[in-house]
């Protein structure tokens, strides 16, 4: 049986998804991640709370910011930018909120 894991974590990868398309749901982020609905919402609060993303109430849906100036915060990775990594991540044709 083959191990199934991934050089990302879900925090990153959920943050991918949301500079990917910041107006996405939760629920929609979950599906794209594999996990579920309450696990996003979860990494979505830490992520604002760190002040790496910002959410923002348009209408009846959020719509996501993220700092990118802010820091990885891993002390084998806290010189490099969360801009840095949504950069190297996302296909040049895609955005960044």
């Amino acid at each position: 049986m083959e191990k199934k894991w991934t050089f990302l974590n879900n925090h990153a990868l959920v943050l991918l998804c949301l500079a990917r398309k910041p107006n996405a749901t939760l629920r929609e982020v979950a599906e794209l991640v594999g996990i579920t609905e309450r696990a996003t919402q979860i990494i979505v609060r830490d992520l604002v709370e760190c002040r790496v993303l910002y959410r923002e109430r348009v209408g009846r849906r959020n719509r996501y910011r993220i700092d990118e100036t802010q820091h990885l915060r891993h002390p084998l990775k806290d010189k490099h930018t969360v801009g840095e990594l949504i950069h190297m991540l996302l296909d040049p044709e895609e955005s960044v909120s």
